[in-house]
């Protein structure tokens, strides 16, 4: 008998439907697996026979072949085991039901017949309900996940029996449902806010800035003058997701395997904070088999870099492309995939080795050289993409024991929110660009014009820190970002001041 079970593989951050075909023939007892299987698919005979037996149902003694198609596309992971059992008991028992066409299966095996939890959970319920199926049967600790697309039932199964028993009418299942909604206002707290953060305010500015307008961020100053607890502070104050930018970002990290029970879909701005000796592979995404790295687990969120200059040359250069593009191409010999990476960068370093160069309180103990070498471990070109440059200053005393109430992360997010909606409504034609961040230079001749004053400024500011034209390019935009925040349809002068002097890192600190 031929029995036929579909299933879902991920490529990329998207998934396509696999269907699964199992023959029992004669012929001598073996089971053959076709389709492009990797070790992993290939494997699965031996789970998915000892799950058979354990669960007490029989399996096709004779040559039996298994076919996933599309055979062109490799076939990789464990999550193959469940519809594969399956098919092999109904082709066993030559059971026959027309829904098994609206359903479609995913999960592991255990030797017991327990289904284990899988990666891509989410890929593969979008690609179902896009394919019509009616339900879709995954691991009950990836339920709440696949729960979260709506128009399709999802199931989560303990079993290999519980699974054939619903099949045949025998066990009863209640869908799993999944409530947008609660799940993402229950998700809106956070245990830290800008209120903690005494002084500052020229930096907590520059911050609110960057935010606004989804600018990348370089921070530079002292050990212990708080700007890794200034950046940990950027969650509570950057706009809440849209459903599609969570759902986009939920799945990249369901492919990376970092979704479970407690953690079933990303409702807040991811924020990664990857150790300087990450390798370019673990930052841009890659191995044999193409999977994300951090720019992309930072999708629609914050990519913090701290000791910026601790990193390899190298690895911090592989940021160039997802910098300007907002998504990176991985190259591989199993093919070539694209993972998108539209995150904010949030740099910190100090100003030397030991941290103090410039410090009226302190005496820097490195030599000019030592000072050089640090800083050209940043190059120029990256330089050039990171919009804002901003000294963050050791906190005086009396800052740190005033009483003075600081204004609290809510306040900041209000103006933040305002700004962002005045862009959305600025961008309504272009799907592509939802910040200013992302203008492209249609945008900036049409949003960005300049009065004879404001020209007049980044004239002398180009001419006297040597500026680049993508430098250009970025204080535009800040400009258009700080006018954003004023509610000001034109770009002044004052707009202009205050976007050039967070460039002037470009040659006070870099020559």
């Amino acid at each position: 008998m031929l029995a036929k079970i579909y299933s879902a593989a991920v490529y990329g951050i998207d998934a396509y439907e696999v269907e699964i075909e199992v023959n029992a023939g004669r012929g001598d007892p073996k089971i053959i697996i076709v389709g492009l299987p990797d070790t992993a698919v290939k494997e699965s005979q031996d789970r998915v026979t000892t799950a058979i037996q354990n669960s007490g149902y029989y399996w096709p003694r004779g040559r039996t072949t298994i076919n996933l198609a599309p055979a062109d596309i490799k076939k990789e992971g464990p999550s193959f085991d469940l519809p594969i059992a399956l098919g092999m008991v109904i082709a066993a028992e030559e059971f026959e039901d027309p829904m098994l066409e609206q359903y479609s299966f995913l999960g592991e095996l255990a030797l017991s017949g327990a289904v284990r939890s899988v990666r891509g959970v989410l890929p593969a319920a979008i690609e179902a309900r896009r394919r019509g199926k009616k339900a879709l049967f995954v691991p009950e600790a990836n339920a709440r996940e696949a729960a979260m697309v709506e128009g399709i039932d999802i199931y989560g199964v303990q079993n290999l029996r519980q699974t054939f028993g619903f099949i045949r009418g025998e066990t009863q299942l209640q869908p799993t449902r999944g409530d947008l909604s609660e799940f993402f206002a229950s998700h809106q707290s956070f245990e830290v806010d800008f209120a903690d953060v005494k002084g500052q305010g020229h930096v907590k500015r520059a911050i609110e800035v960057a935010v606004a307008g989804g600018h990348n961020l370089l921070m530079i100053g002292p050990p212990g003058s708080g700007k890794s607890m200034l950046s940990k502070r950027m969650a509570t104050i950057i706009p809440p997701m849209s459903l599609e930018e969570a759902i986009e970002s939920t799945k990249i990290h369901s492919i990376a395997g970092m979704l479970n029970g407690d953690r079933a879909f990303v409702a807040t701005r991811p924020f990664r904070s990857p150790h300087h000796t990450i390798s370019d592979v673990g930052l841009l995404g890659g191995s044999a088999t193409p999977t994300p790295g951090e720019v992309s687990l930072a999708h629609h969120g914050v990519l913090f870099l701290d000791e910026l200059p601790e990193f390899k040359r190298s690895t911090l250069e592989v940021m160039r492309q997802p910098l300007e593009d907002g998504k990176v191409t991985i190259s591989r010999a199993a093919g070539s995939l694209t993972f998108p990476s539209e995150f904010m960068l949030v740099a910190a370093m100090n100003p030397c080795p030991c941290g103090y160069f410039g410090d009226l309180k302190r005496e820097c103990r490195c030599s000019p050289v030592q000072v050089q070498r640090y800083r050209q471990r940043i190059s120029g070109p990256l330089l050039d993409r990171i919009d804002l440059h901003i000294e963050v200053p050791a906190v005086e005393y009396r800052d740190i024991s005033s009483t003075r109430t600081e204004e609290n992360s809510a306040a900041i997010r209000e103006r933040i929110i305002a700004a962002r909606e005045r862009q959305q409504v600025r961008f309504t034609s272009d799907a592509k660009t939802n910040c200013n961040a992302r203008m492209q230079p249609r945008h900036m001749k049409q949003y960005c014009s300049l009065g004879d004053d404001s020209q007049e400024l980044i004239r002398i500011a180009m001419t006297e820190l040597h500026l680049s034209a993508r430098a250009y390019d970025r204080i535009l935009k800040v400009s258009r970002t700080i006018a954003d925040l004023a509610s000001a349809e034109q770009i002044t002068p004052e707009h202009v001041s205050e976007a050039i002097q967070y460039r002037t890192f470009d040659r006070t600190l870099w020559v």
